[in-house]
């Protein structure tokens, strides 16, 4: 089966529940959000409590959980906003 690269940015406090601003994740080609977001929550379990309102953007784009993800693509992972 062919593997993909895909680059992961961390926003806010992501950073401290993974301890990185960013990460390179290689996986399934034709993987999508969805498969990433499990495989995270494996190397980052105090990220895994955060999937279900994790806010996904590939590149400038937020997208769902069934987008498929492409070689290179940049993937930005955004705690929920929180209002004040």
């Amino acid at each position: 089966m062919s593997r993909m690269q895909v680059a992961v940015h961390f926003y806010s406090y992501f950073k401290d529940l993974t301890g990185c601003a960013q990460t390179a994740e290689i996986m399934a080609e034709g993987g999508t959000i969805n498969d990433l977001l499990r495989q995270l929550g494996a190397r980052f379990p105090k990220l895994a409590a955060m999937q279900n309102s994790t806010l996904v953007a590939v590149g400038v784009e937020y997208q769902g959980r069934d987008y498929g993800l492409k070689e290179g693509d940049v993937v930005s992972l955004f705690p929920p906003v929180q209002g004040g």
